[in-house]
């Protein structure tokens, strides 16, 4: 059963941005387990032929002040240095007790990777290549990155390496709506950043904006909007602002209603990109038309697992989701840093921390991702997967199509344009009231 509110009703609430669903179920609903598990149980039955090699660095220059992700800026030495030396310890542990796997897609985030040293940079790939066979030019790798980080030295070093996608954070063209986000940026930073990205010409180029900013008006939008299409980068994500609780602006803001003037602002990005040769995948993500992209290895996030690495990173099994303890205040991320960097190698093999999902939740994320990132939701491989029918399981999905928000094509379903618009009403009413229940008790430090 789906959410006992229909999604009509939710949509009658007149607010848009009821939750990102970038993953299911969050990190708020993980807890500890009564007994850890080691690392071979969890993954012993899992199909590795496709895995998804994901490396957290938890450190950025800056703490944005809508940022909840898991980080911490300027670290002094003691959160630092030992970072490097524990994520070798906490790699060859993971590599080992998977055993045979191949990795077919991997990404570097955070935090913020490139804040890293040119020489700190190249031992976490020499990790990489060590303990995992990765040949970044071979398979889908992606580097996120900041305006003041990049320096020609590391982008020369990512190039070389065989990096295929560098995503970096914009937000706005306009200084005075970065310093409102609470991450001021000097403009000759984001142009110098900018000009690297092309003149380093990734095969995949992504640049973020945000929506939503304090004293933002359509026209400053659509300068930022016209700005980025100049550069054509391949990919173009908007991201409404939300504020969220411990965030800086969050503990600012008192929340003010702006739905309308964020979704106006939505509307105007999305016309303008449609209109200026990018198609729209999810209500974030943009495409270039023209780009072209090499063949990628077969990855499916909704069926592949996931191996996270670094202290903030989780990790997906089918059945198993599992993290370091979840936190967004930096006086509540420090001591879980620590506590990694005092880890031993046994420890590391330990998976004390996560949730378990049943039939109905597996089910439920691979419904959300197919159908908010983007893919669609294939009727055939969702049937191979689970060896039963979605509108069988979930016939309340028909709401979709009754609002006008679905369309069938020859494999499955996916959102169209009035879809995506609703996508952050969408994702939340498909969660679980057990999901949401735990969420929402959980101790947000």
């Amino acid at each position: 059963m789906l959410s006992t509110k229909s999604l009509k009703e939710r949509i009658a609430t007149a607010d848009y941005f009821q939750g990102y669903a970038y993953s299911y179920p969050h990190k708020t609903a993980y807890r500890a387990f009564k007994k850890p598990y080691s690392m071979q149980e969890v993954w012993q039955n899992e199909d590795k032929s496709a895995l998804f090699l994901y490396l957290h660095v938890p450190f950025c220059e800056m703490r944005c002040g809508f940022c909840n992700l898991f980080t911490v800026a300027n670290p002094k030495e003691g959160l630092y240095n030992p970072f490097i030396e524990q994520l070798k310890i906490q790699s060859e542990v993971t590599a080992q007790a998977l055993g045979d796997f191949k990795v077919a897609r991997a990404a570097l985030g955070g935090g913020t990777p490139t804040y890293l040293s040119l020489e700190e940079l190249e031992a976490l790939f020499s990790i990489l290549k060590n303990d995992w066979n990765l040949a970044p030019e071979q398979i889908p790798t992606m580097v996120e990155a900041s305006p003041k980080t990049l320096t020609e030295e590391k982008m020369a070093f990512l190039k070389e390496a065989g990096v295929t996608r560098l995503s970096m954070g914009v937000q706005s063209f306009i200084e005075e709506e970065t310093k409102a986000l609470g991450r001021p940026q000097n403009p000759k930073d984001l142009m110098h950043a900018i000009e690297l990205l092309q003149r380093f010409n990734f095969p995949i180029t992504n640049l973020d904006l945000i929506y939503g900013v304090q004293n933002q008006t359509p026209d400053s939008w659509k300068y930022s909007l016209e700005t980025t299409v100049s550069y054509q980068p391949e990919e173009i994500f908007l991201y409404p602002l939300y504020v969220r609780p411990l965030t800086g602006l969050g503990k600012k803001s008192s929340h003010q209603e702006w739905t309308d003037f964020r979704i106006r602002l939505y509307r105007i990005g999305r016309d303008y990109l449609l209109a200026n040769g990018y198609e729209q995948k999810s209500m974030r993500l943009f495409k270039r038309k023209n780009s072209v992209l090499a063949d990628q290895p077969a990855y499916h996030a909704q069926e592949n697992g996931m191996v996270g690495l670094g202290v903030g990173a989780r990790s997906y099994t089918k059945n198993l989701h599992y993290s370091s303890e979840y936190a967004v205040g930096s006086k509540s991320i420090k001591p879980i840093i620590q506590n990694f960097n005092q880890m031993t190698a046994q420890d590391f093999n330990q998976v004390p921390y996560g949730v378990i999902l049943n039939d109905e939740e597996q089910k439920r994320r691979y419904i959300i991702k197919s159908l908010c990132e983007g893919s669609g939701l294939s009727y055939a491989r969702y049937q191979a997967f689970f060896n039963s029918k979605v509108m069988s399981d979930f016939p309340e999905l028909a709401q979709l199509f009754d609002l006008g928000f679905c369309q069938d094509n020859d494999t499955g379903t996916y959102l169209n344009e009035e879809g995506h618009e609703h996508e952050d009403i969408i994702g939340p009413w498909l969660y679980s009231e057990n999901t949401i229940q735990k969420s929402e008790s959980f101790s947000l430090v």
